[in-house]
């Protein structure tokens, strides 16, 4: 599980990197640095929160994975819907539409990689060894 999720973390800043590089070419004047480094910690957090869940919840009682999937989404939304909300009608800088454009980008991002994390193999059991 360890690995997984500073595989999540790696990919996540890996992606805010290249945007801030390519921002900083293509759109100079708006601050999507900034709006990287925000959505990156927003994206992350419950991300982060819904692997360690799963790794503790999934081996044991399967039947619980659907509740680990719905519950794990509506963690996710609504932890950025509500703090992206906050920050849009709050703080002035935050109160543009590629505010929204790059949390967008990055939530798809780490709920693919999350998802893609999880189905690869399981989170708390090691891989057998072929002789």
């Amino acid at each position: 599980m360890r690995n997984k999720i500073l595989n999540l973390i790696g990919g996540t800043l890996a992606l805010g990197v290249s945007v801030t590089i390519l921002s900083r070419y293509f759109w100079p004047d708006l601050p999507i640095p900034l709006y990287s480094l925000v959505a990156a910690g927003l994206c992350l957090v419950p991300s982060a929160i819904t692997m360690m869940w799963a790794s503790r919840t999934g081996s044991r009682n399967p039947e619980n994975a659907l509740l680990l999937v719905f519950g794990g989404t509506a963690l996710r939304m609504t932890f950025v819907l509500a703090v992206s909300l906050l920050l849009f009608y709050t703080v002035p800088i935050f109160a543009r539409m590629s505010f929204w454009i790059v949390i967008l980008v990055f939530y798809l991002f780490t709920l693919g990689l999350e998802i893609a994390l999880l189905v690869s193999g399981p989170l708390n059991q090691k891989r057998k060894q072929v002789q």
